[in-house]
């Protein structure tokens, strides 16, 4: 039995599967049911405002098909796809998908994608959880001929202008500036610590004061969650609100 929680939500145009599946998700102690959606229109509603780990995707569906809406989802949000059509099986794996169900299938061959997925999420969760211990403490940064070396924990927020980085930091009225992309800069950064929430900038997420609505104010500068990256963002504040 897996000892961590995945959070799901059921697509299906089919009253009858939709149904099905959610008496399979109950029946199953490590997943947790957040919502029933009959397309993918609604699904895609709801996940703005409450991210989950796991869908539970029918592929044939009015107006967007379910291999379409997967290509949209975030990155850390999984498919195991549930579909009555075999020849859609090597697209749904083509998406990344943890698992493809053909229908009608019964609670055994449920519980197996189930526990793909579990093992997913477990495998990520540790992971994170080396990174915590191995995460860098600085990084060393070139401007005016110099290299210097800058702590993480001093770090307020990035921000990218063209082909340079403005670098904000605690007690510094000054920013450093930097000769990088902010996309080279993300790639290096501790992922629980930094994030980011808009093309133009990566934040601390231990120096955040404040989340109004779809601003973040760090020091007195008010940054805006951009739609591309919101649903990582209410993610993170799911993960860490009472």
């Amino acid at each position: 039995m897996s000892n961590i929680k995945i959070t799901c939500v059921i697509v299906d145009d089919e009253p009858m599967a939709l149904n099905l599946v959610e008496s399979y998700v109950n029946k199953t102690p490590f997943l947790s049911l957040k919502a029933k959606c009959n397309s993918a229109i609604e699904a895609m509603e709801f996940i703005k405002e409450q991210p989950v780990d796991l869908l539970f995707l029918d592929i044939q569906m009015p107006d967007l098909s379910g291999i379409e809406f997967s290509k949209m989802l975030p990155k850390n949000t999984r498919v195991v796809f549930t579909t009555a059509f075999d020849q859609y099986a090597l697209e749904g794996f083509k998406v990344e998908a943890l698992d493809y169900l053909l229908k009608p299938f019964d609670y055994a061959e449920f519980l197996v994608a189930a526990n793909k997925a579990s093992t997913w999420f477990s495998l990520i969760k540790e992971k994170k959880q080396s990174n915590v211990s191995n995460q860098k403490e600085f990084l060393f940064v070139k401007s005016e001929y110099k290299q210097l070396r800058i702590k993480l924990a001093d770090v307020l927020y990035f921000e990218g202008l063209k082909d340079y980085i403005k670098i904000w930091l605690k007690n510094n009225p000054k920013p450093i500036l930097t000769l990088m992309s902010l996309k080279s800069l993300e790639e290096e950064l501790p992922e629980t610590n930094f994030m980011r929430v808009h093309r133009s900038f990566i934040v601390s997420l231990k120096n955040i004061d404040v989340i109004e609505r779809s601003q973040i104010i760090i020091n007195d500068q008010r940054i805006t969650v951009s739609e591309q990256y919101k649903p990582r963002f209410l993610e993170f504040i799911t993960n860490n609100s009472l």
